[in-house]
């Protein structure tokens, strides 16, 4: 109604001021009509008043009839808008009664489902109290038959309750000293077998540091002559040019009755190289005498340890390690002269490297860091003797000396278990440690030897009674035996794997040790229908 009112205001208004200009359109005309004459400025103002009037009535009308069409327009607008907004509400409420009507019906479901459990919960608990009554007085039951069979047992036997449990503690007694007897023998047995076996590998990683006069294959080289006169030019008159030679190096030269060849012998296997380079060099160039034993001696000193150096740089290359102490690397290169069980050490080590890091990417474990500890695992083997204690200890301690991380160090010092592993690098290091170790040919064991170890390993164990499948496995390592539950107890269990133990121990000869797992397995499986 107000917008209406409003409409016709602007009319009214329109209307006026319509007629102002007309009637000063009117007052003009008159004006100028009074020029021509008074009759005729007359006659055309009343004709000009009689137009405006004219067309002033017209205006209105139409305003009117405008004004009149538009309260129409917004009244039916203002009933379809009411109308809608009606409809809209009585929608929403009837989706509100709808909500409100399902979950009154979910509440009441609930309540009725607590009413029914309330009802079982009652009825177990019924049960549950019915049950007790019977176990106590079953109980009840129980101790008086204990009473009454503890009295026919003393009758019997003439012997009081304490009596009988002291009779029964000492057999039990001299039962357990027994079994302890037999095990601290067993114990005595396994540790000095693998006192035996250790004190192998110690030997033989001492060859290295120390001199000794076995194992001549890792503490000698031949150095080929194109004569056998060579040999008077080498030793020299009254022996100058050998003990020269034998000084400066510090290893011992041995000219014996082999025909044009002569050993180089010293247990470090560097100062053995330098005297082979420059014997080498000496003879090729025939001029043998002191003063050039001396130069010679030092240009094979620089070339192998160029050498030395090259070495460690590109096993550090081939790794992707970097970052390591220049005197690490010195020492990584030092490994190409030392051998274990005839495996070359830096090799070993690098493929110890790749190893680890290929397992480290499968465990999500930083591979750069796995693949440093790999490579730097056997770092104490490249000290000589004047380093006391175990290549474990030395290379952590070198480690430790040139900053390195302190799960590296950890990692060398857990690879042969003389520590127990606590990070999963140092897991994977004594892992791959031992994989680069046991591979068939890696340490002078020949594919059909290898295979032959293991078949001869798989026929002992089968041939014990009740074994159904035997697998050897960790390369020769580890035998996993699975027997038949229903003919092995799991008493004869330990007996078997103690008796496969013994029988590989005389039959087989082998590296490290071998572990036998002796598998019982009974599986119960049935069907609720």
């Amino acid at each position: 109604m107000r917008r209406c009112v409003a409409i016709g205001t602007e009319v009214w208004i329109t209307i006026a001021i319509s007629a102002v200009v007309a009637v000063a359109i009117a007052i003009i005309v008159y004006i100028m009509a009074s020029k021509a004459g008074y009759e005729k400025r007359k006659r055309e103002a009343e004709a000009a008043i009689g137009g405006a009037e004219n067309e002033a009535k017209r205006i209105v009308e139409d305003s009117k009839k405008a004004a009149e069409s538009k309260k129409r327009e917004i009244l039916l607008e203002a009933k379809e808008e009411t109308h809608k907004l009606r409809l809209e509400f009585d929608k929403e409420v009837k989706e509100r009664r709808s909500e409100i009507s399902r979950q009154e019906r979910r509440i009441q479901q609930k309540e009725e489902n607590l009413d029914k459990k309330t009802d079982a919960i009652e009825a177990k608990e019924e049960k549950l109290t019915k049950k007790m009554k019977d176990l106590e007085s079953k109980e009840e039951e129980i101790a008086k038959l204990k009473e009454e069979e503890i009295e026919t047992l003393e009758r019997l036997s003439g012997l009081t309750a304490e009596e009988a449990k002291q009779f029964l503690l000492k057999d039990l007694e001299s039962q357990i000293r027994h079994e302890a007897a037999m095990l601290v023998k067993e114990v005595e047995q396994q540790t000095k077998d693998e006192a035996e076996k250790r004190a192998k590998n110690i030997v033989a990683s001492a060859i290295q540091r120390v001199a000794a006069d076995h194992a001549a294959e890792t503490t000698v080289s031949v150095v080929p002559l194109p004569n056998d006169e060579m040999k008077g030019r080498i030793i020299g008159r009254e022996g100058r040019n050998i003990r020269t030679l034998e000084t400066l190096t510090g290893i011992d030269l041995i000219i014996d009755d082999t025909p044009e060849a002569v050993i180089v012998s010293g247990f470090d296997p560097i100062r053995r190289e330098i005297a082979r380079l420059a014997l080498e060099k000496l003879i090729a160039d025939g001029r043998i005498h002191p003063a050039r034993i001396e130069e010679t001696v030092e240009k094979a000193k620089r070339e192998v340890e160029n050498d030395i150096k090259q070495e460690g740089e590109r096993a550090t290359f081939e790794t992707g390690v970097h970052g390591l102490h220049p005197e690490i690397i010195k020492l990584l290169g030092r490994l190409k002269f030392r051998t274990s069980y005839g495996q070359n050490v830096l090799k070993h080590s690098i493929e110890v490297s790749h190893l680890a890091g290929v397992m480290a990417g499968e465990l999500g474990v930083d591979i750069a860091l796995a693949k440093r500890a790999g490579l730097l695992h056997d770092l104490g083997k490249a000290i000589d003797h004047e380093m006391e204690g175990s290549h474990v200890t030395i290379g952590a301690d070198i480690a430790k000396k040139y900053k390195e991380n302190n799960e590296v160090v950890h990692a060398i010092m857990a690879h042969h278990g003389d520590v127990e592993a606590q990070t999963v690098v140092a897991a994977i290091v004594q892992a791959c440690d031992a994989i680069s170790a046991a591979r068939p040919g890696a340490r002078r064991e020949n594919l059909e030897t290898y295979i032959k170890r293991l078949e001869k390993l798989e026929e002992i164990a089968n041939s014990f009674e009740g074994v159904e499948k035997s697998f050897a496995i960790q390369a020769g390592r580890e035998i996993r035996i699975m027997v038949k539950p229903e003919d092995v107890k799991d008493e004869g269990v330990v007996l078997m794997a103690r008796e496969i133990v013994k029988r590989v121990e005389d039959e087989l000869e082998y590296p490290g040790q071998i572990k036998i797992n002796v598998i019982r397995e009974m599986r119960a499986i049935d069907y609720a229908k």
